[in-house]
């Protein structure tokens, strides 16, 4: 079946998109669509029951830059820069936001304490460079963990506050260079993921650094010509020799967050023989219904929002009539939404025998 941009919207009162975290991180809800066709309510700590010894849960180990940062042209006038990418130790690739769109070669004044210069563009991007002098010689990412501001994303209705820079952030994240958390990894504190170490679960991790192009909408309405944004990902081979071991013991690859998914998926697409081989570089990896999962088995994620990306990611694991039944159901008994809202654990739909 050919879908259509529309085919994945639904409706969805403000008043159920997250504007705050949970008080602890395991507080939040579980939506579980289980096999049989069914949605169950659950606490996420009930996530436990779900697990089994034999399975291995993919984290993805990127961590939020603070990537939104505020200045001004030389003339006065106010902008706003969002990182998309730190290129290398003195050059940024951003969006930038501003009255009148500046120019290659302009000087930019950022949070009062240091200049950068435009040396270039990409498509609707920006390449920045900063000016060093005797007075400051800090790396970009030095600068921006210093003055820049954590990128909540653009339907969290406020400014950011002091405690996003802990709670936008999961409590395993090691390597710096995402623009926004991977959402469905936000609600495992310390104590719950020791918990299922010793069911024996085991853990493993990928790295995709999520780019601001992860809330770009999908503007045309035959999904199949929609164009992704490229991410930075990495697939160490401790990862896969963890999934292949998982594989040979009967257990289930569960992947927390479509970030894990797109990695792990890509990382079989760009492996030789038809396998799941390490892998680093870039993906722009689209997954629609129609699409069959090659790794993952089941997904744990946040609930996402209409038309976007990340629902149809969703639909092509779940099926598209129980993904959209689903959504009804959450919006119904006022699940809640987005990067800091409830979470939801996805099983493929039980196979018929023929």
């Amino acid at each position: 079946m050919n879908y259509t941009r529309q085919d994945f919207s639904f409706e969805l009162p403000e008043n159920l998109i997250a504007q705050q975290p949970t008080t602890e991180r395991t507080q939040s809800r579980l939506l579980v669509m289980a096999e049989d066709g069914k949605v169950v309510d659950k606490k996420f700590t009930d996530l436990l029951s779900y697990l089994q010894p034999e399975d291995c849960l993919i984290f993805n180990n990127t961590k939020v830059i603070p990537a939104r940062l505020f200045g001004n042209k030389l003339s006065g006038a106010k902008i706003e820069l969002l990182i998309e990418r730190v290129l290398d130790e003195l050059t940024i690739l951003t969006h930038i936001r501003s009255s009148r769109s500046p120019k290659v070669g302009a000087v930019l004044l950022i949070e009062n304490a240091f200049k950068i210069e435009i040396i270039g563009r990409k498509e609707s991007l920006f390449v920045v460079k900063i000016q060093q002098d005797k007075l400051m010689c800090k790396s970009a990412l030095d600068l921006i963990e210093t003055y820049g501001h954590m990128p909540l994303p653009p339907y969290i209705s406020r400014t950011d506050e002091l405690a996003d820079k802990q709670r936008y952030q999961t409590v395993y994240a090691e390597s710096s260079g995402a623009v926004a958390a991977p959402t469905a990894g936000l609600h495992f504190d310390l104590g719950f993921i020791e918990q299922i170490k010793q069911q024996g679960t085991k853990i493993g991790f990928v790295t995709l650094h999520i780019g601001a192009g992860t809330f770009r909408p999908v503007q045309v309405d035959n999904i199949v010509e929609h164009k992704m944004h490229a991410e930075i990902i990495e697939v160490l081979d401790e990862t896969v020799q963890l999934i292949k071991q998982t594989k040979l013991n009967g257990g289930r690859v569960i992947a927390v967050g479509t970030t894990s998914v797109r990695s792990l998926e890509s990382a079989f697409r760009f492996g030789s023989n038809q396998e799941l081989q390490a892998y680093q570089g870039e993906t722009d990896i689209f997954i629609t219904p129609g699409v069959e999962f090659k790794v993952v088995d089941i997904l744990l994620t946040n609930f996402h929002l209409p038309e976007s990306t990340l629902i149809m990611l969703v639909s092509s694991l779940a099926g598209y009539d129980r993904t959209m039944q689903a959504y009804k159901y959450a919006v119904s008994q006022q699940y809640r939404f987005f990067s800091y809202g409830d979470a939801m654990l996805v099983f493929p739909p039980q196979k018929k025998n023929i």
